[in-house]
């Protein structure tokens, strides 16, 4: 294979070849479990369920780690957490709610630090779920998904998976970029 047709086959925006239901059935279940953590994540931020902080305290966090506009920040984590977490549950516009999730990831990484991987203080979790939000974002939601039935949506596009984490990841190092 020639390295011009291994980029087009990479980008391509052509269907991915057809999946088994075993395939698709594991990206449901990767995608509830992740989507939905993180969706209660964002809930905890916002309206302080699932034994949450809500958004004063969590404010306070945002401004005690050395973001400005701690409450405003304690809005777009929650939001991004909250959205992002659903619309990757429900296989919705998946690459954007891997971007949102993306720029949230690399600012609680840069907040925790990386320089222990392992509890207590590690960022173990942390890592294997970002890494599970990129994986879902790369793959597609398959076909048990919001996206699948919707006509622009239905194929995997590598193109729009790749800007999306690329958007993300600008999106969230600007934001470290503006913490003290």
């Amino acid at each position: 294979m020639t390295q011009a047709s291994w980029d087009r086959s990479l980008l391509s925006t052509s269907s991915a070849p057809a999946t088994t239901v075993t395939h698709d059935t594991g990206l449901l279940l990767l995608r509830l479990v992740v989507g939905l953590s993180m969706a209660g994540h964002g809930t905890m931020k916002l309206f302080g369920w699932f034994g949450g902080p809500g958004l004063t305290a969590t404010g306070k966090g945002f401004t005690m780690a050395g973001y400005p506009a701690g409450d405003a920040m304690a809005v777009i984590a929650g939001l991004a957490e909250t959205l992002g977490g659903l619309g990757l549950a429900l296989g919705l516009l998946t690459p954007l709610a891997g971007a949102a999730l993306t720029g949230t990831f690399i600012n609680v990484l840069d907040v925790r630090g990386l320089s222990a991987y392992f509890p207590p203080k590690g960022v173990e979790l942390e890592v294997v779920l970002f890494a599970a939000i990129v994986a879902l974002t790369l793959t597609g939601p398959g076909r048990f998904a919001v996206d699948h039935y919707l006509p622009v949506l239905r194929e995997n596009r590598p193109r729009y998976s790749l800007l999306a984490l690329l958007v993300g990841a600008v999106a969230g190092f600007v934001v470290v970029l503006v913490r003290d």
